[in-house]
This record gives structure tokens, sequence and C-alpha cells, in this order.
């Protein structure tokens, strides 16, 4: 795998950076777009909204992958940014720029839903370039190697850093192809914005952003169960698959009340 592009004097240039970057810039020019579509805002309203998304968003995840750890010291390494973290951080960051700018909440979430996913379906192929963020060993045709993933996807690996459970017949030494889960995040992510564009205008104000939440969240929460991941602190299911299920529930919840107040005011 690519671990850097180039180097700026000192500072290595990673196809993760690069791709962030893009992430951001996609994410921005859909932003703005849905943003004068419905009228909610203009290009200031959309800086200011990614630039406190982009700077909260990457705080929150190196916090949130700290505490998981348990070790601070790693908001000071280069890797480690756990999604969540982010979501969660960027979107109070968000309401307090909308806040200020009196942007309506409701077309605001129906502008930023599809910019999130494509931001987050372009942001996986940095992942997928640098080998992290890869699933669980698969005998599928399109498995893929890591041999300087991060970690590399080893057996020795799997076993201790994922806990992933391995014939004992299979040395630590073995390079073992596992589940691109990038890709088939890239691809998810990117279908849930085409259903965002599609959506809206089409629904209530804010309807549209909150089923393209309710369809990431249903992707995070299915794609977990193929993810190498060593924080299976609910039997099977991961932290971000409990995440995934509180943030489903409240968006579920929400459609009702938009739906509701709706057919009341027809």
């Amino acid at each position: 795998m690519i671990q850097e592009l180039f180097r700026i004097g000192p500072i290595a240039i990673s196809p993760f950076g690069v791709m962030m970057v893009l992430a951001f810039l996609a994410g921005y020019a859909e932003l703005r777009r849905n943003l004068l579509a419905t009228g909610a805002g203009d290009d200031d309203d959309a800086s200011s909204l990614v630039f406190a998304a982009g700077l909260a968003g990457i705080a929150g995840a190196k916090v949130y992958y700290a505490a998981l750890y348990r070790d601070f010291g790693l908001l000071f390494e280069r890797s480690g940014l756990v999604w969540y973290g982010g979501f969660l951080a960027g979107v109070a960051a968000v309401l307090w720029v909308a806040h200020r700018r009196r942007i309506p909440y409701a077309r605001l979430v129906d502008a930023m839903a599809p910019a999130l996913a494509l931001g987050y379906g372009i942001g996986r192929i940095g992942c997928f370039l640098v080998g992290d963020d890869y699933g669980r060993p698969t005998d599928l045709p399109w498995g893929i190697t890591y041999p300087n993933g991060l970690p590399p996807t080893t057996a020795g690996f799997l076993r201790s850093e994922f806990g992933v459970d391995l014939p004992a017949s299979v040395p630590d030494s073995a390079l073992l192809a596992v589940h691109p889960t990038q890709l088939y995040e890239l691809a998810l992510g990117v279908a849930i914005w085409l259903v965002g564009r599609r959506l809206l205008g089409r629904l209530a104000a804010g309807e549209a952003g909150l089923w393209v939440l309710s369809l990431l969240s249903a992707e995070r929460f299915l794609i977990e169960f193929l993810r190498a991941k060593d924080d299976r602190f609910l039997g099977a299911f991961t932290v971000a698959q409990a995440v995934a299920l509180a943030v489903l529930a409240v968006c579920l919840l929400l459609i009702a009340r938009v739906r509701h107040r709706a057919a009341s005011s027809a």
C-alpha cells in the first residue's frame, strides 16, 4: 500500500491526507449547492459550516480514538481517526454555527446530509490506499492483502490487534486477504449521496436529510460485521454499532415528527 506520496520539507504527504482534503472539498461543493437550492444559505455559510465541521470533526475523531484505547498519547500521532467521534463533534460545531448564522435547522439537515455521505465515501478511498480500516479475512476473489497496512493483514496481527479467531494451523506470518470494506463504504456512501440528491426538495423540510442520516447509520451498523475491530464490548457488536443504532432511532423519531407536523398543517 502507499504510505507516502511525497514530502514538503520534513512533512510527509500521505494518500489519506490527500483524500481527506478532497473529501472536504467535495463536501463543500455539495453543501454549497444544496444550501443555494433550498434557499437556506449562501457561499459564506457553506464555508463557515465546512470549516467548523472539519476542525471539530478531526479533533473529535482523535479524542474518540484516544479514549477508545485509553491512551491520550495517541492524540499526537498521525494515524487514528474514528468516524463517529468526528461525526458527533462535527454536528455540535455545525449546530453552533447554524445558530449564530440563523440557518434553519431543517433545511440545514437537508443540505448537509448528502454532503456528509459524499465526503464519507471519498474519504474511505484514503483508508483503502494506506491499508487502514479494512475488514475481516475472506476467501472472496476480491479480497485484498495489506503487507504494509496499518497494521499488516498477517494472521499474527489479526489475532493480536483485532482478536480475529483463526485456526491454530495458520501461522502468525501468513498474509491473509481481507474484505476491502473501505471500497464497500465508498460505493454505499456514493449511493446514499445519490438518494439524498433524489429526495432533496421532494419531502417536507428536514425529512430528506434525516433519511440520508438513517441510511448512513444503517450502512455503518451492517459494515461493522465485516470490519476487523477490537472494540466488540457489547457481545458481537461494536461501539460504532451502538452509536449507529442510537442515531438511527433518533432519525426515525424525528422523521415521524416531521411527517406528523406536515400532515397537521396540510
